[in-house]
């Protein structure tokens, strides 16, 4: 079942409230973008293990940290959470102000997020998603590239990401916002499976 075809080819949180719940969607300015199907492992491997890395460093601590499917609604001032119309699921995202946290999801910009890049949602991701990100003010916005193996890192400088910082998945990544916090990527790098040519 498709999403039903809205009379200004413009959707908002309030219209995808009532999608089938087979297919996940995220709303960009207004614009539906279908998710790809279930992610490669490679993909649920980094994943999941940046998850498991933040979670178990922040244990006791106020920020949050989820994993997709996570609703973010990303509203442009104080319109009603119906008539927002960007809703991203960041593959992983961390929250530190507890009031952006609803039975929803999250209101407003995480403070860091991870999108890890897949050929089908590589574009989106490093254009559309930067740009949003950008704008709703999330402080720091990685981009993790699994067949490169490189780190594409985003920091908000005055209300703009100035230029990226690009390294290696090697050896430990601090957060710019938690530098008491950093990702380890050596172990998992070698338990992913090899570069095919």
């Amino acid at each position: 079942m498709g999403v039903p075809k809205p009379a200004t080819d413009r959707y908002t949180y309030g219209q995808y409230l009532h999608w089938p719940d087979d297919v996940r969607y995220e709303l960009i300015d207004g614009q539906a973008w279908m998710m790809a199907p279930a992610p490669n492992i490679e993909h649920q491997d980094i994943a999941g293990d940046i998850y498991f890395q933040l979670r178990q460093a922040l244990e006791g601590a106020p920020c949050r940290v989820y994993i997709a499917p996570v609703d973010v609604r990303l509203p442009r001032g104080n319109e009603a959470d119906e008539d927002i119309d960007t809703v991203v699921q960041p593959d992983v995202l961390l929250v530190c102000d507890p009031a952006k946290i609803d039975r929803r999801g999250v209101r407003g910009a995480p403070d860091w997020v991870v999108e890890v890049l897949s050929p089908s949602t590589a574009a989106r991701d490093q254009i559309a998603k930067r740009r949003i990100y950008e704008r709703a003010g999330v402080r720091e916005y990685w981009l993790v590239h699994p067949t490169d193996r490189t780190l594409t890192m985003h920091r908000l400088v005055d209300g703009r990401y100035g230029i990226p910082e690009m390294s290696e998945l090697k050896g430990e990544t601090a957060l710019h916002i938690l530098p008491q916090v950093s990702i380890a990527w050596d172990a998992l790098v070698a338990r992913l499976p090899p570069v095919e040519p």
